[in-house]
């Protein structure tokens, strides 16, 4: 099914070294701020003390985060939990303050605001644990990129597998950019924001480059560029669908989620949006450039034939 059709090949390649150029200031930017700012770990990363209460009636979390500025308790972050009359309240690691000591001096400073505050659970992070869950995280990543790496060598070819993991990493590290220039809290649910994007962007990635793959067989006049040219045009109206129900999805989110699934949704909508680009303007030009040809297809049909013969 096509909504958007396209008379005429659209002429990406042409804009292959702008555009590339554009991809590696930003990816060089990215690496800067992460390098110099770093990202600001939630409690899950950093360690500390994670408070459950529970009002009678809705309570808005910046009213909860007043009344704790004014019992001195500084460092608090406040989101809704589930419904707007749960809240979650966590609280960074304070020296030789206990997590029952900094529960009840919480409690007493909701309850000094709203007397029918009810304490639900307490939950202590210590830093050891958040230690292993940046090590944890981190290979999780790096466990997923070799898959796709895997995957798409076997698929296709060994110049597609490497295009995309690198416009895979343009992705990843172009939202951990952001997160680390706007010092927005990078949480166990924003890290699943980055394994998913991964997903996607791959998952674009592979519709093109099979398109590509499609091209290279079917058409033996044409050059490298218009092969992929065609192949990009052609696949446009699918990730005009697909990307913008997507988007209109996690924008929702964004919008309307609350504190709990802001920077989930803010994670993939930057993700969403730079995963169209860098496998359009990204892993293609890359494929070009590192000498993919009719000749590598060919050849590798050939070498199935003669196996399938022999068998």
């Amino acid at each position: 099914m096509e909504f958007f059709r396209f008379k005429r090949d659209i002429p990406f390649m042409t804009y292959a070294r702008s555009t590339t150029v554009v991809s590696l200031i930003t990816f060089i930017l990215a690496v800067f701020f992460l390098a110099t700012k770093g990202l600001n770990f939630g409690v899950e990363f950093t360690g500390g003390t994670v408070i459950e209460v529970h009002y009678q009636q809705a309570e808005e979390p910046a009213q909860v985060q007043g009344a704790l500025e004014k019992a001195g308790i500084l460092d608090s972050a406040v989101q809704n939990f589930g419904t707007s009359s749960d809240l979650i309240i966590r609280l960074p690691l304070k020296e030789g303050v206990s997590s029952a000591q900094l529960s009840e001096t919480v409690l007493g400073a909701l309850r000094a605001a709203q007397p029918d505050v009810e304490l639900r659970r307490v939950e202590f992070i210590g830093p050891q644990v958040g230690k292993e869950l940046v090590s944890d995280g981190s290979i999780a990543l790096a466990l997923v990129c070799a898959g796709i790496m895997i995957y798409l060598a076997f698929r296709f070819e060994w110049r597609f597998a490497v295009a995309a993991i690198i416009a895979n990493m343009h992705d990843v590290v172009i939202i951990l950019g952001f997160f680390s220039f706007f010092q927005w809290e990078f949480s166990l649910t924003v890290l699943a924001a980055v394994l998913s994007v991964l997903g996607y962007s791959v998952n674009e990635s592979v519709v093109v480059f099979d398109r590509i793959r499609e091209n290279f067989r079917k058409y033996k006049k044409q050059s490298v560029a218009e092969i992929i040219n065609n192949a990009i045009t052609a696949t446009m109206s699918r990730t005009i669908i697909t990307h913008g129900c997507t988007e209109m999805v996690v924008l929702s989110m964004l919008l309307f989620g609350g504190e709990t699934l802001h920077y989930f949704a803010l994670a993939l909508t930057i993700g969403i949006v730079f995963g169209i680009y860098s496998s359009v303007l990204v892993s293609s030009p890359l494929v070009m450039w590192m000498g993919a040809t009719r000749a590598h297809f060919i050849r590798a049909d050939a070498a199935a034939q003669s196996a399938n013969v022999k068998s």
